[in-house]
């Protein structure tokens, strides 16, 4: 007799929708989303399972039709203890521990001796021409119905405990997803203040020098890039061909200050455009790139940006011309606020293991950062705004 908790021991463990994207191939918790009808299925079930039962044998014992109204009344008695009882233990289970120990075995032990007395009484009433509740009788009646109840109680409690761990597995994964997405906003809002103060000083030089056309020009797509690193959720991700239009916006802010010592160049394969990836995952590369060639080089650097479609991956590569590797350089925090680090970790939280970062050097110059993820054409996370 399967029983789950009482209905009127209010809202249980297991009793809340649930809504979790991860579920094991078999699994029972959608049949205790509603606890009420999951409690009175199970009860009904379970009882006319052992009435069943019980008739099939007391037949087979060779009694006759009327030796089993014994029987039905023993069910029906049954079936309204275990209602009371799964009332009491629901209330026992919001006590101490041990003052819920206690009152959940003595209040077993009294249902036991009641039910074991009404079984005998019935009995005897029935089946016998003097009717009474002897030892004899009811002793034989404690363990059918201790055996019964036990059972009865045992599934009671192991349902209730199966309701609480899934309920905890239900709140460990929604923690870890609010946990995972509130890293992914934190790594995407680190912008770089430097990059800001940079561009601001550079349009408070022009505004000075009277070049208002370029102040104005370089304030008005500082205001684009802008507006679109807020126009995106954090945790989105945006296709190929948003993340380069937004790279270029950026790169002609830069190209006001360097002029012709930066010099960009892209080679997008058509193929890739519509891939998304996460938004703003290519800039801080960009950005180290003209921090580490760009800046220190009087004669400036080449910056590449490539994309390519390699079967179901996508293979991106960010390199620059300038003096390779220099110390310092990977995980350094200076250029955009996390550095490579950020990348990293960013790609670690959209694609787990399935992605590649890998940075080069060569001896005659340059340095390059490789990443390769899956091909996708949907934004699992969340779409852009």
């Amino acid at each position: 007799m399967a029983t789950p908790p009482a209905p009127s021991s209010g809202p249980s463990p297991g009793s809340s929708a649930l809504t979790s994207a991860r579920r094991l191939p078999f699994t029972a918790r959608p049949f205790f989303e509603n606890k009420a009808r999951a409690f009175w299925i199970l009860q009904a079930v379970g009882w006319s399972g052992y009435l069943l039962l019980r008739g099939v044998v007391s037949i087979s014992n060779g009694l006759s039709l009327d030796g089993v109204i014994p029987v039905i009344v023993e069910a029906i008695v049954g079936y309204c203890i275990t209602l009371l009882l799964s009332t009491m233990y629901g209330q026992y289970r919001q006590m101490n521990r041990l003052v819920g120990i206690f009152l959940t075995i003595a209040t077993l032990a009294a249902a036991t001796f009641l039910y074991a007395v009404l079984d005998a009484f019935t009995f005897s009433f029935i089946a016998t021409a003097t009717p009474g509740v002897t030892l004899t009788r009811l002793l034989g009646s404690v363990y059918v119905t201790f055996t019964v109840l036990f059972g009865w109680s045992a599934l009671y409690f192991g349902i209730n405990f199966y309701l609480i761990v899934e309920q905890q597995i239900d709140q460990m994964e929604h923690l870890e997803n609010q946990a995972s997405s509130a890293q992914l906003a934190m790594l995407r809002y680190q912008l770089n203040p430097h990059f800001l103060f940079n561009t601001l000083n550079s349009i408070s030089t022009l505004v000075l020098l009277k070049q208002t056309e370029r102040a104005n020009a370089m304030l008005s797509r500082l205001s684009s890039f802008l507006r679109y690193t807020l126009a995106n959720e954090p945790t989105a991700h945006v296709t190929v061909a948003q993340e380069v239009d937004q790279l270029k916006l950026y790169l002609e802010i830069e190209k006001m200050r360097f002029e012709d010592r930066m010099r960009p160049k892209f080679d997008i394969d058509p193929r890739a455009e519509r891939a998304r990836l996460p938004s703003l995952l290519l800039q801080p590369l960009v950005e180290n790139a003209i921090k580490y060639a760009v800046t220190p080089q009087e004669e400036g650097a080449e910056i590449c940006v490539e994309v390519r479609l390699a079967g179901e991956r996508v293979q991106i590569a960010v390199s620059d011309t300038g003096p390779g590797l220099i110390e310092g350089r990977i995980g350094s925090s200076q250029s955009t606020g996390v550095g490579l680090a950020n990348i990293r970790d960013r790609l670690a939280q959209a694609y787990g293991p399935d992605h590649r970062f890998e940075t080069r050097s060569t001896p005659a110059g340059g340095f390059s950062v490789e990443i390769e993820i899956p091909y996708q054409l949907e934004d699992v996370n969340r779409e852009a705004a």
